[in-house]
């Protein structure tokens, strides 16, 4: 069976308070968009795991892939031999979420295939123990994400009609750790479900990302890139999570001289 695990944005990110555990709450909107890796998983005679598409850092055997199959026989479910494969679209260190989708993709597939009679529900709760926002893509549809980012509320879609998105990601990546360095938690200046309801053009001034405060100074490419897409006409621009991916929103499709502007980087553009 093949799958499309989707990329995400956030529209607002605030990191609102710090809590005893030594984790942060949030408020932020995570938006799918139409960016995806591709999955295949099929019966084999051992387990197998291909990777390929962009590159990954790291030690392929701890993929977040690998660690939801696992995750489903530590649980007790019959999971036969499989042989899966990842074709990387989504880049990773960007605040796509794409190793949380690949992950949630499988516990949703295999749980499919095998008929292991999971709910969503259920589902929700076994991605939640692979990363806090992994849940979110058991339905992949937009939601106000408070907690840790893990407790979601169902909103309607904040987006406007016939809106383009112009995705830019630099090779740098940001790491959670790092993005987190500089925040003073604090509540938002404007409520994030009014905010969304006010016409796109004033959302630049009442819609903010936290994490671009300490982010930018030791990442200026990113910066330069969020300047880059509002002075070549995005209505709305913002770095997603915690970075390094930059969206710009646009109405109409951007022309083919701001995408030219974005040589060297990783470049995504579609109809919203």
């Amino acid at each position: 069976m093949k799958v499309f695990p989707c990329a995400k944005i956030n529209l607002g990110l605030y990191v609102t308070e710090r809590r005893s555990d030594g984790y942060h709450n949030l408020e932020t909107v995570f938006l799918p968009i139409p960016l995806c890796d591709e999955l295949s998983i099929e019966e084999a005679q051992d387990d197998e795991f291909q990777l390929g598409g962009i590159p990954l850092e790291g030690d392929a055997t701890d993929n977040l892939v690998i660690r939801a199959l696992k995750l489903l026989r530590d649980e007790g479910h019959s999971v036969p031999p499989l042989c899966i494969r990842l074709v990387k679209n989504i880049p990773s260190g960007a605040g796509l979420g794409g190793g949380s989708s690949d992950a949630t993709a499988t516990l949703v597939t295999v749980n499919q295939m095998f008929h292991l009679g999971l709910s969503d529900t259920q589902l929700e709760r076994l991605a939640a123990r692979l990363g806090a926002d992994c849940p979110f893509f058991v339905y992949s549809q937009p939601v106000l994400a408070t907690g840790i980012g893990d407790i979601f509320h169902a909103i309607p879609d904040p987006l406007p009609e016939s809106l383009h998105l112009l995705l830019v990601k630099p090779d740098e990546g940001v790491s959670t750790r790092e993005a987190y360095q500089g925040i003073k938690p604090k509540k938002p200046q404007y409520d994030l479900r009014w905010a969304l309801q006010q016409p796109i053009g004033e959302w630049q001034n009442i819609i903010a990302n936290d994490f671009e405060q300490s982010v930018f100074p030791l990442h200026p490419i990113i910066r330069d890139i969020k300047e880059m897409l509002l002075a070549e006409g995005a209505v709305y621009a913002a770095m997603s999570g915690s970075g390094s991916a930059v969206f710009g929103l646009f109405q109409g499709q951007p022309r083919a001289e701001t995408l030219d502007r974005f040589e060297g980087h990783f470049v995504f553009s579609a109809q919203l």
